[in-house]
């Protein structure tokens, strides 16, 4: 059995303290998409859990999600309805999950630096944030690597446009 739907838990829980501590401090909220605006790519074991969601789908909601797929703009998230709005949200993958709260990560410096979206923590900076309200970017990925593996996979990324596209 895979360990996916516990890590998406324990990064939920992430994002629901980082809500309920700075909750004056994010400004996201349905329909933003400020962090959606790039093509991702996904381990198999979080595409194994958006084919589960969408099989479960009328035929008619997976023939909108793929011709929004079809014209979605390559800068942009596949899964993103013209509104903005997440059409896999109770899917959507690890890394968007803790998208809007600080994290932590290297951008090339030597030292790791805290960023977050632009339209958060605008007051005193993502950095300013609770210690245990700062998700490690690297850590992020290791965890999802690793529950990826533990379930078979070989950490190969799949693009999520080419995967909702087939769904």
């Amino acid at each position: 059995m895979s360990r996916y739907p516990e890590l998406a838990a324990k990064v939920d829980a992430f994002f629901s303290r980082v809500q309920a501590r700075h909750a004056s401090e994010l400004r996201c909220d349905t329909g933003c998409s400020h962090c959606c605006h790039v093509r991702l790519s996904i381990t198999g074991v979080e595409a194994e859990a958006i084919r589960n969601e969408i099989r479960g789908w009328t035929e008619e909601r997976r023939y909108t999600l793929r011709n929004t797929v079809a014209a979605a703009p390559s800068d942009r998230c596949a899964a993103l309805d013209p509104s903005g709005r997440c059409q896999i949200y109770a899917v959507r993958p690890i890394v968007c999950r803790s998208h809007g709260a600080p994290v932590r990560l290297r951008d090339g410096r030597s030292l790791p630096v805290v960023t977050s979206c632009p339209d958060n923590f605008t007051a005193h900076g993502p950095a300013a944030a609770d210690p245990d309200c700062i998700i490690d970017q690297a850590t992020l990925s290791a965890m999802t690597l690793a529950v990826d593996r533990d379930a078979g996979g070989d950490g190969t990324r799949i693009d999520l446009a080419a995967l909702l596209a087939d769904c």
